[in-house]
């Protein structure tokens, strides 16, 4: 996992329920961890574009359910900044199911758009990706 260069505001907060963007089965996940995110005490850990999330499914094929995975933020709707000085959001919040911490995506095909910083950090995701933005 590499860094990312620019700062990406956390938009999706603990408990926050987005959808899926690849065929792995699933829907919809809520996220119940961010995977090295260190807060102040008492604040509930957010995740942002590129993040490693903890996560169960609410909603997908049968048996699916309740099932604890990992899985990468690839799109946010809140506003975040590049280095460069533009900034950027999507229409939807969306993630990608791994098969293994090493950033392997379970999914073969990805639909929709990934966010560059997404991509970069994650070498796999990349691979599969058809859209970069």
């Amino acid at each position: 996992m590499k860094s990312v260069g620019s700062r990406i505001t956390k938009g999706l907060p603990f408990g926050a329920r987005i959808g899926v963007c690849d065929n792995s089965g699933a829907k919809t996940i809520r996220i119940f961890a961010v995977k090295g995110h260190k807060t102040k005490k008492g604040r509930y850990p957010a995740a942002g574009i590129g993040d490693l999330v903890y996560a169960s499914i609410v909603r997908g094929r049968p048996g699916m359910k309740k099932e604890t995975v990992l899985a990468i933020v690839v799109r946010q709707r809140k506003e975040y900044r590049r280095e460069s000085g533009e900034r950027i959001k999507f229409e939807d919040n969306a993630a990608v199911i791994l098969k293994d911490d090493k950033g392997n995506p379970k999914g073969t095909i990805f639909k929709g758009p990934i966010a560059k910083e997404a991509a970069l950090r994650w070498p796999g995701i990349a691979k599969v990706a058809s859209i970069v933005v």
